[in-house]
């Protein structure tokens, strides 16, 4: 996965290149940052702050996936890798991807038409929700697990959740921290997650995450 609204604004976005002109005199990293926050279309919230702030720090990086790594034994509250048999499953590898960087784990996490939406206020007259696709989410995410140094997320209470044969919804709040260096951010709110089971190998995937994080 993988969420806090740190981007909602223009307004907010000035003051972050201001942040990084900070940097400019004493570190190539501010170069660098000011140039890729002047290229980037900025997100406005959720997990969207961790995604944004780990294209700065990195300035400085379908249904089956063969390249998934072999499932892990543990007990207890040991965190484990799942065969991914139920949602909540899914959701027990989400973490682990997240803990541990594994960011092909994560990519057997989400179904080949899976889209992450997200608010954005900025759009319209009152806000607009927006989306991308797998392939931006992977990068993105990948760039995040190279760019914290520790990423601690952790589920908490089920809002609600159904299951049918094939497709699931189920819905989480959370709590995630992000540290770095020199950068450190604590993420809250909820997750909408969509899951289909795959025919192939009868293991569920996310086919849509809806970002419902707070600051």
């Amino acid at each position: 996965m993988f969420r806090h609204r740190l981007l909602h604004s223009q307004a907010r976005r000035r003051n972050q290149r201001d942040t990084v002109a900070q940097l400019r005199p004493t570190t190539a990293l501010g170069r660098e940052c000011e140039r890729v926050v002047a290229a980037l279309p900025l997100p406005k919230r959720g997990r969207l702050c961790a995604l944004w702030c780990a294209a700065v720090l990195s300035a400085v990086g379908g249904c089956f996936n063969p390249f998934a790594p072999a499932l892990r034994q543990g007990t207890g509250d040991e965190l484990i890798i799942t065969e991914q048999k139920t949602p909540e499953e899914v959701l027990q590898n989400f973490r682990y991807a997240y803990t541990f960087k594994d960011s092909l784990l994560y990519a057997n996490l989400l179904d080949s038409s899976f889209i992450f939406v997200f608010f954005d206020p900025n759009q319209g007259t009152s806000g607009l929700f927006m989306s991308w696709g797998r392939d931006v989410d992977l990068r993105a995410t990948g760039r995040m697990f190279r760019s914290f140094d520790v990423i601690d997320l952790t589920w908490n209470s089920t809002i609600y959740s159904f299951e049918e044969e094939n497709t699931a919804e189920l819905s989480k709040s959370f709590s995630i921290n992000f540290s770095a260096a020199f950068a450190e951010y604590r993420v809250s709110g909820s997750a909408i997650f969509s899951f289909r089971r795959c025919a192939h190998d009868g293991k569920w995937r996310i086919t849509r995450w809806k970002d419902e994080s707070e600051y």
